[in-house]
Parts: C-alpha cells; sequence; structure tokens
C-alpha cells in the first residue's frame, strides 16, 4: 500500500499542474462569508431561538469573525448562539456599542467561553466597562491632614475604576478609528433618548459595494452616524442594520429620518431592528421597498451588491415585518422596557387591552 501512494503521489501532483497549464478548471478555496446573523431581538419567525429585547449579531467579512452586542439576557444569548452554532472561541474580537444593560448582559456568557477575547468599548471616565484617570482628578489639598485625604495624601499615578467584568480585555475607544482593517468604529455622544450622556460605538466595513454600517442603538441619530462612516471611509452608505431607536419618535420625525435616510444620504439598502420600532419598520419599507431587508431573530443577512436575507431551514424567507412580529415584539416590549417606561400610564393601559 504504502509503494502504490509513493507512485500515485506524483502523478496527482503532476495530474494538478497539467490541468492548470491547459486552463482545465481547478478546485478553489471556499470564499469567505460575508453575512450577518441576528442573535438577539424581540421578532422573527417561529424556531428554537428564544426572543427577548436587546440586540446581539454575528459578523462575518474579509476572513474575520465579529461579535457586536451580546443581548439582554446571558442565558437567552447563550442559547441563541448555541442554535445558530456558532462558535465563540474563534471570534477574531467583540464590539459592545454602549453601556445599556440590552447589549451587555450576554458578555458574562462570551468571557466565560472566550476569557482572552478583546472587547472594544467606549471609553467613559465612569461607566460598566472599567475607566482610567489620572490621579491628579483628586485635587489635592496638601494642608488637611493625612487621615483626610485620599490614599493618605500619595495617590496612584492612575486611577482605576472598575467593571462588573474584572478580567475583561477591554479596549476602550476614545474617537472614530479603524480597529482593523477596513474596518472602524464610529464613536459618538448619544443625545437621543433617556440617557443622554451615553457614547456609543457603531460598526462601519468598507466594502467594494459601500459601507455596510452597524448600529446597536443609534442614540447619536442614525443620520449623524450615517454622516460620520461616510466621513471616515469616503464612501455612501450601501447598507444599514440594527436598532435606529425611532420607538420614541414623533410621526414628523419617523418622516423626517425615513426621508434623510432615503433622500439625502441616499442609503441603499436598510435592514431595522431591535428598538427601530413598528412605525419605522413600516415607514422604511414603503420608502425603500425591495431594499428593505428582513432582519429578525436567526435571519443571516447575505452581503454583496445585491443585499439578501437567509432564513433558517424549514423557516420561510420574510420580507417585511409582519403580523406575527408585531405580536412577538409588543409582547416582548410589554413585558420589558416598555413596561418600565409606561408604568402607570394610559399608554400601557392601551397596549394591554390591545394584546388581549
Amino acid at each position: 500500500m504504502k509503494t502504490l501512494l509513493t507512485r500515485l503521489l506524483p502523478l496527482s501532483l503532476a495530474a494538478g499542474v497539467f490541468a492548470a497549464a491547459c486552463g482545465a478548471p481547478v478546485a478553489a478555496e471556499t470564499p469567505a462569508a460575508a453575512q450577518i446573523t441576528i442573535l438577539n431581538d424581540a421578532f422573527g419567525p417561529a424556531s428554537s431561538l428564544r426572543k427577548d429585547w436587546g440586540f446581539a449579531a454575528f459578523i462575518e467579512y474579509g476572513g474575520k469573525r465579529i461579535l457586536f452586542d451580546t443581548g439582554n439576557n446571558a442565558e437567552i444569548f447563550a442559547h441563541n448562539v448555541k442554535e445558530k452554532g456558532i462558535d465563540l472561541t474563534r471570534l477574531d474580537f467583540a464590539v459592545v456599542s454602549h453601556r445599556h444593560g440590552d447589549h451587555t448582559s450576554g458578555i458574562s456568557h462570551l468571557l466565560k467561553v472566550n476569557p482572552g477575547v478583546t472587547i472594544h468599548a467606549p471609553q467613559e471616565n465612569f461607566g460598566v466597562f472599567g475607566a482610567a484617570l489620572p490621579g491628579t482628578f483628586l485635587k489635592p489639598v496638601e494642608s488637611l491632614p493625612a487621615e483626610q485625604r485620599y490614599f493618605d495624601g500619595k495617590p496612584p499615578e492612575t486611577l482605576r475604576f472598575g467593571s462588573p467584568w474584572p478580567d475583561a480585555k477591554f479596549n476602550w475607544i476614545s474617537k472614530t478609528s479603524e480597529i482593523a482593517p477596513g474596518i472602524h468604529a464610529i464613536l459618538l455622544n448619544g443625545p437621543w433618548g433617556v440617557d443622554l450622556e451615553v457614547k456609543e460605538l457603531s460598526l462601519a466595513i468598507d466594502t467594494p459595494d459601500g459601507i455596510v454600517l452597524i448600529v446597536g442603538c443609534s442614540h447619536p441619530t442614525i443620520e449623524k452616524i450615517a454622516e460620520a462612516a461616510e466621513a471616515a471611509i469616503n464612501k455612501p452608505i450601501h447598507l444599514v442594520v440594527g436598532g435606529l431607536h425611532l420607538l420614541p419618535a414623533k410621526e414628523d420625525q419617523l418622516k423626517s429620518v425615513t426621508t434623510t435616510l432615503h433622500d439625502t444620504l441616499k442609503i441603499n439598502f436598510i435592514a431595522p431592528a431591535h428598538c427601530s420600532g413598528e412605525a419605522a419598520f413600516a415607514a422604511l419599507k414603503a420608502a425603500f421597498g425591495e431594499k428593505y431587508v428582513y432582519a429578525g431573530l436567526g435571519s443571516t443577512i447575505v452581503l454583496g451588491a445585491q443585499v439578501t436575507t437567509r432564513a433558517d431551514a424549514g423557516t420561510p424567507i420574510k420580507h417585511a415585518f409582519d403580523s406575527d412580529d408585531q405580536r412577538t415584539y409588543r409582547e416582548v416590549m410589554a413585558g420589558g422596557p416598555l413596561r418600565a417606561l409606561l408604568k402607570g400610564s394610559a399608554s400601557l393601559a392601551r397596549l394591554e387591552r390591545r394584546e388581549r
């Protein structure tokens, strides 16, 4: 047998060389995936995945494997990751868009599986990701006795503030920057919403078709994020995926945002999710038509000149937010963040009546 293999190996190599020389097709390497899989959201087709408020997505592009946000509940996040067959130990890095719990709660599971992974997060003076400030921040008064002075009057050169994940390898992003070849972290302040001081990271990927922009909640407003991404990469926006934070938008605001995205910024495809809101789903579908991409839980958005959605095996491909999505989206909201916002209000009572 060994002698036979020894004779056959040179022949097979020669055959490959001959085929290449004659122009015959040779088996090519499988191209790297270019897609985004939604791991956490409050709407989606019926499947083994568990719906929850919050957002998480798994991005594959240019040979990179990136986790963007980690959802609202570590157990649900872990379940959905397992059901989708995603190996978190093989991540190149993770990105957490901002400090809110519906984007950070799965970090504990991520670190259990992959404790050494780099997590890019917005830098804040104080916050859940930890921080560092110079010791001079304490403003020493040398005339005070030692027992009334911080660190007995001998503060460290750098003050380090704690985090719920003390062993995490956070890389604090303080400005818009390229964190991997062709992949930019867009950092902006978020004045849109109840937490006016939140800083938020969005991810802008430079592709041959234009910028693919992944957003967590769009607290800085989706218009400003898109403009910042275009300025960083000097290309138009091809696709926007994620939460647009239009739940609190009034009708005139929603109309203005939709017009800006479609007519002014000329975004090619849009895949709203998470906190975009049902009214925004409807308005954006009307404006973008066939360029509206469904991004429900479990969906895989295939990138390219023509952006498409690939559904799980056995589930129909959806092209828009429908009545089943409305029901599950409202159920999750009513039991989660919306209840906290509307507690005791007539709006909540109306919502509950509608759900009955």
